[in-house]
């Protein structure tokens, strides 16, 4: 059997057929424990208003717009995209923007079979020109925006998401728009749980200095789900710059993010042939010349620190990881970079450097 998601980027959108419901764990629980979700009472504001959702309240956000292309060549947008996703097979693929220079595309972070993808912030394009390396195929493209479009109204948890007693923004908190997660009117990617064996850190691949980072993680989502085809993002968490953490892979209704309330992680896609039983924690950016902040190295750790204790790991521990799914085994360190498992250059040379550090901080 295989842990490979799907990779045929045809998505047709229907109107999700569940909403998550309210996620919370109010401090930390005695280790080996399992997770109990949390529903909130109603606010005042929300039983005044005629529209009341237990423990949550309105709140609007962009809804995502994107459009899909086949093929190299020109590709002209009808709004403004602040990201592109390029995926093709074969050797390699450039992209031209605005400024008119090209850039070769790596990986980046995601890593796909027979070929490569990238995820290229566009600074509001409205055109753009991708070209294909002899031999290369089946390229596609989708320009992404997540600022700009109309607004959509998401039900968000009144009181804060809790992982163990770390404070993360919930799915409906930066914008998830669920009905991403369905093909064809059924789950694309269904949840599938198992034991925690080890944790994955990368970093996302975009700009530094991000302005508005849960713009990002919106674009990063619709990436994933759409482009190549996961049905949802593919980390289980990201953090960005000012050291705030988000809920990212969906787990279920009325769970702890990530996790379900026996305690075993669902499957994401972040590491390919290796992701059952493996959590994948991402940092907003670049890291390959310079470093993260201090404040999102400290919320990497805390993270790090509360799941490995609530599964009873040893960050610093080499372990044997076994594939679940197909018994597939590597040898890795229980808190590695994406690199240790793939050949990519995530989670960037800077941070890579840096994970002894964080290993060594987060089992003390």
């Amino acid at each position: 059997m295989s842990e490979q998601p799907p990779t045929t980027p045809s998505h047709r959108r229907k109107r999700s057929l569940s909403r998550r419901g309210v996620l919370g764990a109010a401090g930390a629980v005695a280790a080996g424990a399992a997770l109990t979700p949390v529903v909130f009472a109603a606010t005042d504001s929300d039983s005044d208003s005629g529209t009341a959702d237990s423990g949550t309240t309105p709140e609007k956000f962009p809804a995502t717009r994107s459009e899909a292309t086949t093929g190299a060549g020109t590709v002209t947008t009808a709004f403004a995209a602040s990201y592109v996703g390029v995926r093709w097979n074969g050797p390699a693929a450039s992209l031209r923007l605005a400024d008119g220079a090209w850039r070769t595309l790596s990986g980046g972070c995601a890593t796909v079979e027979d070929g490569g993808t990238a995820l290229v912030a566009a600074g509001d394009v409205t055109s753009y020109v991708v070209k294909a390396a002899d031999g290369t195929t089946d390229v596609r493209s989708l320009a992404i925006d997540t600022t700009d479009g109309p607004k959509r109204t998401v039900r968000v948890p009144s009181e804060p998401t809790r992982v163990r007693g770390v404070r993360c923004l919930s799915r409906p908190a930066w914008g998830a728009d669920e009905s991403k997660r369905y093909k064809d009117g059924v789950v694309n990617s269904p949840e599938k749980y198992y034991p925690l064996q080890a944790i994955t850190v990368h970093h996302t691949d975009t700009p530094n200095g991000d302005a508005d980072p849960a713009a990002t993680v919106r674009a990063i989502y619709e990436y994933h789900a759409v482009t190549l085809d996961w049905g949802d993002i593919g980390y289980h968490f990201l953090i960005d710059e000012a050291g705030v953490v988000y809920e990212g892979r969906y787990s279920g209704d009325d769970g702890v993010p990530a996790f379900d309330p026996d305690g075993n992680v669902v499957t994401a896609f972040h590491t390919a042939g290796y992701n059952s039983g493996n959590l994948g924690i991402a940092l907003l950016g670049t890291l390959t010349d310079q470093g993260p902040t201090d404040a999102a190295k400290a919320a990497l750790t805390r993270l790090v620190k509360v799941v490995a204790r609530f599964k009873g790991l040893d960050p610093q521990a080499r372990i044997t990881y076994t594939n679940p799914v197909n018994g597939v085994t590597k040898d890795a360190t229980t808190v590695s970079g994406h690199r240790d498992w793939l050949q990519t250059d995530c989670p960037g040379q800077t941070m890579y450097d840096l994970l002894d550090e964080v290993r060594a901080a987060a089992g003390r």
